[in-house]
Parts: structure tokens; sequence; C-alpha cells
């Protein structure tokens, strides 16, 4: 059955973290939709290698209409989690036990948002202080998942790992 993820990214994504599951997620019948500030705004991943144009602004957007929320790495998250609305967006999948896949430096939205205590992840090497002092059951594992909900990366390397078991919760 097809569902509806939500995608929050801006500028300074990691272009393969977002392209790549993106890929498997539409190859396999899923609609992603991008969300930034911005509805129609273009913008570009870290590497350069990757342009995104948003589906719709955050103003729009009902966490009640999605399935799933997919937070790529890089620079994004840590941008977006400095936005309230961002912030309560992601709280509300998390509140919902729908679906949340962060990878690499995904996890710092979840963490402001105060929703890692006591769960078992893992992320980029960089935050994983960060998550740990969240509350968070950290393992440097290539993926993670916590209660059929949360599905956790650490890097660009983890990505076959995490498309598998994030399409596994999809279905």
């Amino acid at each position: 059955m097809s569902k509806k993820i939500a995608t929050v990214v801006t500028s300074m994504f990691e272009d393969s973290e977002y392209t790549e599951p993106a890929k498997a997620f539409k190859e396999a019948g899923h609609t992603v939709v991008t969300i930034e500030k911005e509805q129609g705004k273009t913008v570009e991943g870290k590497q350069g290698q990757a342009t995104v144009t948003i589906d719709e602004s955050i103003d729009n957007v009902n966490p009640d209409d999605f399935d799933a929320l997919f937070i790529p790495g890089g620079f994004s998250p840590d941008q977006l989690r400095g936005d309230d609305r961002f912030v309560t967006f992601a709280k509300a999948f998390m509140d919902a036990k729908k679906p949340v896949f962060a990878i690499c430096h995904g996890p710092q939205l979840l963490i402001t948002a105060k929703t890692l205590d006591g769960r078992t992840a893992t992320g980029y090497k960089s935050i994983q202080v960060d998550m740990e002092n969240a509350g968070v059951n950290f393992k440097d594992e290539e993926v993670v998942v916590c209660g059929d909900q949360l599905v956790t990366s650490r890097q660009p390397d983890d990505i076959p790992a995490f498309n598998r078991e994030a399409l596994r919760l999809l279905e």
C-alpha cells in the first residue's frame, strides 16, 4: 500500500542521504513530499550534486496527512531545529507513533523535539554525546530500529541498510 512520506529538508542537506532514500521510497510506490519554509523554493545539497524543489510550505502541512517522516542529514536538520514549526511537526510523528526515518544529523531535529528519551538509536559520530544527553541508548551500528517506529543510521555508507529497514516499516 502506498504511503505518503513527509520529508523536511533545506539547503546544505547531505546529497545522497536525501536522493537515495527518496528514490527507494518512490520506486516502492510511495509518495515523497518535500517540506521547507517556502513552497516552490529550490534547495541545494552541500556536495552540490542534488537540488530539490520544495513541494509544500511548513505552514500548509498537517502531520495527520502523512504516514511517515523522513529527515535527511547534513546541515539541514540543524537549521530546521531552530524553527519551532519543524520541531512541532517532527514531534507530532513521534507522539503519534508513526514511522520516522532519520539519518546522520537527522536526529538533531528529534533531540530538539525532546522525543528521544529512552529510545535506542544512532546518528553521526559528532552528535553522539548530544543524543546520549537527550536520553538515547546510542548504538554505533549501520542501522538501528527502535520499536517498529524509529529508523536511524550514521552516514552515507549506511544508506542501503537504512533504506531496507525504512521500507520494511512502510509495508
